[in-house]
């Protein structure tokens, strides 16, 4: 029977530790870390870097974003590991290079708000379809100030309701709250 669980927390909480833990726990080795990260500077370099140094080296990878539900039914790994649904949403955000986020449209919001959504839900309902397991990690940036730009008001808005959206749908929730996890759900 297949289970979704979801951690978040805030950043360098210890989200991606405890999520690996909770993959090595029900996938063993039959691991699929799906990375959502692009290397974009010499600092995202060393977190990616960090993160891969970390994984069982017989852990299956992809690198991505786009997509997830068919890479759920094109492996043969029986747990996914997401890390993270946060820099998935910044993705999506940047994908057009041209988008001017002072000037968006509240329907543009809207298009941009709906894709995030289709790709979590089609990768949900892969896992179940698929009966494997997913362990997805995401930031909790919703316990700070409300941004003073716009775009920072846009990622805080969309990663907030995809993170309500992905809690509904998971079996189990958990916070990172300085390394330690504590069960919501």
């Amino acid at each position: 029977m297949s289970k979704v669980i979801m951690v978040t927390g805030g950043s360098r909480s210890g989200k991606s530790v405890i999520a690996e833990q909770k993959a090595k726990e029900y996938g063993k080795r039959s691991v699929l870390y799906i990375a959502t990260a692009i290397p974009v500077d010499d600092d995202m370099k060393e977190r990616i870097r960090i993160h891969q140094a970390r994984r069982d080296s017989q852990w299956g990878t992809y690198e991505g974003y786009r997509d997830l539900g068919e890479v759920v039914c094109n492996t043969e790994k029986s747990t996914i590991l997401l890390d993270c649904v946060t820099v998935m949403i910044t993705n999506i955000l940047f994908e057009d290079e041209e988008r001017d986020f002072d000037k968006i449209s509240g329907e543009e919001i809207e298009s941009l708000e709906s894709d995030v959504m289709r790709e979590l839900s089609n990768l949900i309902k892969a896992i179940r379809d698929e009966d494997k397991n997913l362990i997805i990690v995401t930031n909790e940036v919703g316990m700070s100030v409300v941004p003073s730009y716009r775009l920072g008001r846009i990622f805080s808005d969309i990663s907030g309701k995809a993170n309500q959206f992905v809690a509904s749908l998971s079996d189990e929730v958990y916070m990172s709250v300085s390394g330690i996890p504590m069960r919501l759900k």
